[in-house]
C-alpha cells in the first residue's frame, strides 16, 4: 500500500460513506435557541471566574453526585455516552465482536447502529485502518518511545503531511479524517509498542498484518501475541 492509497477510501464505499455524512449532519444539529433558553455561554467562565455551561451535546456525561434530602452527596461515578451508561454498554457487548465499532458509531452519530448500519460502518473503518510500509518505517520505527501516547501524538501530527486535504473543515472531510484517526490509532499503538520492544529490549519485530476478517480489537490482540 502506498502513502497515497492509505489515506483514501475505497471507491466502492463512497455511497455508504455519503450516508454516514448525512447521519452526521442530522445527529449534530443543535437548536440555536437553546443557548438562550439555558443561558449557555460561548466562553469558559463568567465574569466572576465561575465556570459556565458551554455545550449542549450529550456525547458524554459524568455523574458523581446524587441528591439526598436536598443535599448533593458523592457517589460512585457513572460515565454516560450519548445517554447510555458505559457499564451497561460493556455488559451488552459480551461475546460480541464489534463493541469498539458500535461504541464509535454511538459517539459519532448519537445512537447505536442497526445491523445493516454496523456492517456498513465496519467495512468503512476497516478500509481506513491500514498503514503504508513507508509510514511504519519512516515515522513509527524511528525515534521509538517507551510512552505509547507520545508515539501516537507524533504519528497523528505526521499524518497531516500525508493528507491531501488536511485543512478543509466541511463535514464530509472532517468525518473522513475522524474515521481515519479512529481506525489507524489502534494499529499505530501496536506498531509503536512492538518497535519499542524490538529496539530497546531486543525482542522480535515480526508483526502480523491486519486481517480484514477480524474486528479492530481482535486484530490488536492477534498482533500483541508473543508469537505475533
Amino acid at each position: 500500500m502506498s502513502n497515497v492509497s492509505m489515506m483514501e477510501l475505497s471507491p466502492e464505499l463512497d455511497e455508504q460513506f455519503d450516508r454516514l455524512v448525512n447521519e452526521c449532519m442530522v445527529s449534530g444539529v443543535i437548536d440555536q435557541e437553546l443557548y438562550t433558553e439555558y443561558d449557555v455561554k460561548r466562553g469558559l467562565r463568567e465574569a466572576s471566574g465561575v465556570g459556565v455551561l458551554t455545550g449542549l451535546t450529550e456525547i458524554s456525561d459524568v455523574v458523581a453526585t446524587r441528591s439526598v434530602l436536598g443535599k448533593r452527596m458523592p457517589m460512585d461515578g457513572e460515565l454516560y455516552f450519548q445517554g447510555y451508561n458505559v457499564k451497561s454498554l460493556i455488559e451488552g457487548f459480551e461475546n460480541r465482536r464489534y463493541g469498539f465499532e458500535e461504541t464509535t458509531y454511538l459517539l459519532l452519530f448519537g445512537r447505536l447502529p442497526s445491523r445493516e448500519q454496523l456492517v456498513s460502518f465496519v467495512r468503512i473503518v476497516k478500509s481506513l485502518q491500514e498503514l503504508s510500509g513507508a509510514f511504519v518505517r519512516d515515522v513509527i520505527m524511528k525515534a521509538t518511545s517507551p510512552n505509547v501516547m507520545n508515539s501516537l501524538q507524533r504519528c497523528i501530527l505526521t499524518l497531516y503531511s500525508y493528507d491531501e486535504n488536511p485543512d478543509e473543515v466541511s463535514p464530509p472531510n472532517v468525518l473522513r479524517q475522524s474515521l481515519q484517526l479512529i481506525a489507524k490509532m489502534p494499529l499505530i499503538a501496536v506498531y509503536a509498542y512492538n518497535a519499542y520492544r524490538h529496539f530497546q529490549n531486543d525482542d522480535t519485530l515480526v508483526i502480523r498484518k491486519p486481517d480484514q476478517s477480524l474486528s479492530i480489537a481482535e486484530n490488536i490482540l492477534q498482533m500483541l501475541r508473543p508469537d505475533g
